[in-house]
């Protein structure tokens, strides 16, 4: 038979025309170009390949990982190259598509294409966000470039988790604290001397040894050993009516169990990506007693059964991340994780991922583009296995609540609320900082009984009970009990107790604008009403007087078509801005 096979008139592979001449028949596709000699597409640098395997070493080369090698490209050359995303991709047998996609979503990456010139070795980014804006970071903004030079790049950026000592930048991954142009630029003068890195600064924290000559894992132990039952440490959780710190509130045990009621296997991941602007309470409770939020996820995952752990920790938090890869090593030498697998994952600069369906995402090492969320908690996370999903200090509190009881937990509180919650309070105070305070406690308490009062020269004149999506309110409204469902009806929310003071001295117009564009900035792009709206929201704000009627429509569509929380709770500060600051439109 001939190489064309049948014809269109038979097996002759000819057919008959119409004056009986014989054509030859067209084989399907014979019509289209012919493949160039060699393969199409960008070509792998064989330097960048080698480049890019010596930095991955024998790690795996697994899909979830490419966030995780993204970074080591990025630490090591300041950038990602277009030559080094090919390589990457070649490496991981990815299609560059994937790579770049991921790459672009994320802000601490810095990708630069063929052609551009990429960044200095040293950057510098500026904390924008409320706090630090209200204690003078646009004049740092403004005053650092001519002071650094032009091999220093300044940046702004989103919320650090540094409100209570702002201003705040990050010079490389470091934190700075109580930013001065002068103070920068010494730090800056050091980060050259290093190649561009600032080793984070560890602060002063309880250590493994140290924690276990407090009785430290014992709890664990009597978990692992069978001296505790998995329907004992349920029934504490549930009568200590804990609650997730993260925002949404959930009741810890009652999403225990249900977790427990999903069919097997079963992961875990604790979300520690607290992006919100006037959020630092994670941080500080692993920046000093690490091991108790550790005890607690471990604890949480032997009653669930989980086989595998993830932290997710934002990427701003440098410090947190160095003081977790010298102790989790020593808890797994020690026999604690034998029953789960534990991994530090990293994030890389996006507040949605702090939206638990989004963190998922991202630990699969993708864009944290969130998800539409199942009826229950847990039912699908991780790698489609259903998933415990808890917030850094809700796990905090496992150890105490059940050494001590579930009511000595909930016999705390004020106002009719139950139990204890950390506030992390900034803004016009002489005394900001985390504070560990009855639930149900008032703003106008909180302020004179925990922050020493009033900054000088400043009288109290709003508040943000729970950072910026959670509203504003006026002082004539603190005494409002700060929990759970209370602020609800008055169109706010607590959320993670992020408390933000204002004073006479700040213009609510100027604080909303503020907020809308870090949400304008963080809005993953996934969804029209939230993409579009918080850019269109931005331009109307930004104008000398305010369409009210038009903002007012724009904040119910967003309200009420955005896929997430983000967009959902995004104009929270707009209107209550215009319902109880009508004087600061004028």
């Amino acid at each position: 038979m001939s190489r064309d096979g049948a014809g269109l008139n038979g097996a002759s592979g000819t057919s008959q025309g119409r004056a009986g001449s014989v054509k030859r028949s067209i084989h399907p596709g014979a019509g289209r170009r012919k493949a160039v000699p060699f393969p199409k597409g960008r070509q792998v640098d064989s330097d960048a390949l080698r480049e890019v395997q010596a930095l991955l070493g024998d790690r795996p080369r697994r899909r979830d990982l490419l966030i995780e090698h993204l970074h080591l490209i990025q630490d090591r050359y300041h950038c990602l190259s277009a030559r080094h995303l090919t390589a990457l991709a070649h490496e991981m047998k990815l299609a560059l598509a994937e790579v770049y996609e991921v790459a672009t979503f994320y802000a601490h990456f810095d990708v630069v294409l063929d052609g551009e010139t990429p960044p200095p070795p040293v950057t510098v980014r500026v904390c924008d966000s409320l706090t630090c804006a209200m204690m003078g970071a646009d004049k740092l903004l403004a005053d650092l470039p001519a002071a650094l030079g032009p091999d220093v790049r300044v940046v702004r950026a989103p919320c650090m988790g540094a409100c209570h000592r702002a201003p705040a930048c990050a010079i490389g991954h470091a934190l700075h604290e109580n930013a001065t142009v002068e103070s920068v630029a010494a730090a800056v003068t050091e980060a050259r001397a290093h190649d561009g890195h600032l080793e984070p600064r560890i602060p002063d924290y309880i250590d493994f040894d140290r924690y276990r000559a407090d009785a430290g894992y014992r709890l664990l132990e009597d978990c692992l050993a069978g001296r505790r039952d998995r329907e004992q440490i349920l029934q504490v959780m549930e009568n200590a009516k804990l609650r997730g710190l993260g925002g949404a509130g959930f009741p810890t045990g009652r999403k225990w169990r249900l977790v427990c009621q999903a069919p097997k296997p079963r992961m875990m991941a604790i979300n520690g990506d607290e992006g919100e602007p006037g959020t630092f309470k994670d941080r500080h409770y692993l920046e000093t007693d690490p091991h108790r939020m550790l005890e607690g996820m471990l604890i949480a995952a032997w009653v669930v059964e989980a086989e595998e752990v993830y932290i997710y920790l934002r990427d701003e938090y440098p410090q947190c991340r160095e003081i977790l890869l010298r102790e989790i090593p020593k808890v797994e030498q020690a026999g604690l994780s034998r029953h789960t697998k534990i991994h530090l994952r990293r994030g890389a600069g996006a507040y949605i991922c702090g939206e638990e369906s989004a963190m998922i995402e991202s630990i699969e090492g993708k864009r944290g583009l969130p998800r539409h969320k199942p009826p229950y908690p847990g039912q699908v996370g991780i790698f489609g296995r259903p998933t415990l999903i808890n917030n850094v200090e809700t796990v905090w509190w496992v150890r105490d609540i059940v050494e001590k009881g579930a009511d000595w937990f909930a016999s705390f509180g004020r106002n009719g609320c139950t139990g204890l919650r950390s506030f992390s309070v900034s803004g016009r105070v002489k005394e900001p900082g985390v504070k560990l305070a009855p639930a149900g406690i008032t703003v106008r308490e909180l302020i004179d009984e925990y922050c020493g009062g009033m900054a000088e020269g400043h009288e109290f004149k709003g508040y943000l009970p729970g950072g910026a999506s959670g509203g504003i309110l006026p002082a004539s409204m603190a005494d409002i009990p700060m929990d759970f469902g209370q602020f609800e009806k008055h169109g706010c929310f607590i959320g993670s107790h992020a408390v933000v003071i204002l004073s006479d001295k700040d213009n609510m117009k100027d604080v909303a604008l503020n907020l809308m564009r870090f949400f304008e900035d963080e809005s993953c792009g996934q969804c029209t009403p939230c993409r579009v709206g918080t850019e269109k929201a931005v331009k109307l704000m930004s104008q000398p007087t305010w369409d009210v009627a038009l903002l007012e429509e724009l904040a119910r569509v967003m309200t009420d078509a955005s896929i997430c929380g983000l967009g959902q709770a995004a104009c929270n500060p707009v209107k209550m801005v215009m319902k109880h600051f009508r004087e600061d439109l004028r």
